[in-house]
């Protein structure tokens, strides 16, 4: 990044940061000419982006993340082959939907090569990821690249502080056990500047666009995770989630995507916007292409015992028993879900719909029980914004950061929350066990379903209805996004009777006139707390899994 002086503007430095980006792109993988218009060219994640790949790099990167890890485990490919490929597609990405904040494919190339040298000695892999890429959400730090976190005022500090002597040097704990495992880490992908958006734009690289639709949001936090994997520039990456961030730009880019409940995969040392408040906590998971490649992800870093290096980890191994369970529970009776489709505020749009019914439709074809189940429903932000004097998105402004920070609570208003989230999370586990009365397996149910968002996407600085998702993160249970189908605006036609329930229904609804089409959608698949293993992921590729519904 080129030198500023102290008096260079907001302006100076986000150009600077942008520029410095774009040059790490070798001149061989610049597309040529101007980029296409939206208009030119909506949809760049398959064939148009493939134009500019090699046959080879299109197998290579149109793998999924398991059979990657079989290949390159067993010598049939090198890792610096699929670190290459990746790396091409993912510099071809960022030009097509600005996804990237930091890129360091000359160091991923580098461990590459020591991982097939690895290989070539020892005849076995280095770990279970080996050389598996692993794209990054701009929150974990890795050494030699920094983290801004779309804050023009962090450029080339630690976190908006100077002379830390972490600058560059310091490492999250995920990053740490992602190299032990033997995955290559070759960049790091674009979020809102303060995290706490279903969009993701920020000053220095702009806005991240849907690469199934560039006139839609690929959405956010951990937006830019979502456009590179849906553009086949990753197989697999890490974001975060406190309100929806993992789970919203899975749905909008036709991913897979886990929630896990707090504290069941390393979240120390990665940045944040309001660190410390412990009222609803981030929780750290992965998104990829398939049930399986979760699932993968997820083994491979309980396997390093997590709760030995971060103290928030729950000290709980990958629980093999209860995946076992809950798949001999599916072919003996039946699973038993509870669903709801509309939470009383916002009524979901008809591809929404089409894909709810079209889920309890198999559901029901596969022999399992479903019930309807009633629907109830920061001042460092602002810091870090004058840091550099950068203004914040639009999106934002009309958020709850608009204007000046609000009053800060005092510990007896946390300490009250806290009380309240308790007795909720109670209440609704009782509520819970209860089902076990009308479930007809002799078990509570084994999970709900809903609607993931009231629309497929969004245009942007359009999407700002977030209850579908935050809720989850209320209660803290996991969950996991399966895509189910694809916005159709030639099946999915207008509501005719749309009565609204709500101000902000009525306004919502207003954007369904937008044409959502080669978006997919997905639903939302909830576990009790701690039971991810045995029914987001443990069902995966059984006759009565999750991913076959």
């Amino acid at each position: 990044m080129a030198h500023l002086n102290s008096s260079s503007t907001w302006q100076d430095k986000a150009q600077s940061k942008r520029e410095s980006v774009l040059s790490l792109i070798p001149p061989e993988w610049r597309i040529p000419g101007p980029v296409p218009s939206v208009e030119e060219q909506v949809d760049i994640s398959g064939p148009y982006i493939e134009q500019f790949l090699s046959a080879r790099e299109v197998e290579l990167t149109t793998t999924d993340a398991v059979k990657i890890v079989e290949r390159t485990s067993t010598g049939q490919w090198t890792a610096e082959e699929v670190a290459r490929a990746f790396a091409h597609r993912a510099a071809l990405a960022h030009q097509l939907v600005n996804c990237l904040h930091e890129i360091f494919f000359d160091a991923a190339i580098e461990d590459a090569k020591r991982l097939d040298a690895y290989y070539a000695r020892h005849k076995a892999p280095s770990g279970p990821l080996h050389g598996l890429p692993v794209s990054l959400k701009d929150q974990f730090h890795v050494k030699g690249v920094e983290t801004h976190m779309g804050y023009v005022g962090w450029i080339n500090t630690f976190q908006g502080r100077t002379d830390t002597g972490q600058e560059r040097v310091f490492e999250s704990e995920l990053v740490r056990e992602l190299r032990n495992l033997g995955a290559v880490l070759y960049c790091k992908t674009s979020v809102p500047h303060s995290l706490m958006r279903g969009e993701t734009v920020n000053n220095i690289v702009g806005y991240t666009h849907n690469p199934k639709n560039r006139h839609l949001t690929c959405g956010g936090s951990s937006g830019g995770e979502g456009a590179l994997i849906a553009a086949r520039g990753s197989p697999l990456g890490f974001g975060t989630d406190i309100g929806g961030s993992i789970r919203i730009p899975s749905a909008f880019c036709g991913l897979y995507g886990i929630k896990p409940s707090t504290g069941r995969l390393p979240y120390e040392g990665v940045a944040n916007s309001m660190d410390g408040q412990n009222s609803a906590p981030s929780a750290v998971g992965p998104l990829s292409h398939s049930v399986p490649s979760l699932r993968l992800a997820v083994k491979a870093i309980l396997s390093q015992e997590p709760w030995n290096h971060d103290p928030n980890v729950i000290c709980m191994p990958w629980r093999q028993e209860l995946e076992t369970e809950v798949v001999e529970n599916a072919h003996n009776g039946g699973l038993a879900f509870a669903y709801f489709k509309n939470d009383a505020q916002v009524t979901p749009w008809p591809p929404v719909q089409r894909a709810m019914d079209d889920v309890l439709e198999r559901i029901r074809k596969a022999g399992h029980k479903s019930k309807t189940w009633q629907y109830d429903g920061g001042l460092d932000v602002h810091e870090s914004f004058r840091l550099s004097g950068e203004p914040m998105s639009k999106d934002l402004m009309y958020s709850e950061f608009e204007g000046q920070p609000g009053p800060q609570y005092t510990a007896t208003d946390i300490s009250r929350t806290n009380i309240a989230i308790r007795e909720y999370r109670k209440e609704y586990m009782e509520r819970w066990n209860a089902t076990q009365k009308v479930t007809g397996t002799g078990r509570p149910i084994d999970g709900i379903i809903s609607p993931l968002a009231p629309s497929p996407s969004s245009e942007p600085l359009r999407y700002r209805y977030y209850s579908y998702t935050t809720w989850v993160n209320v209660i803290d249970y996991p969950s996991c996004v399966i895509p189910v189908t694809t916005a159709d605006q030639n099946v999915d036609t207008p509501l005719t009777d749309f009565k609204p329930l709500s101000h902000i229904d009525e306004d919502i609804m207003k954007d369904c006139k937008s044409d959502p089409s080669l978006i997919p959608y997905p639903i939302l698949f909830l576990a009790r707390r701690w039971m991810k293993t045995s029914l987001t992921m443990g069902q995966t590729s059984q006759t009565s899994s999750i991913e076959r519904l």
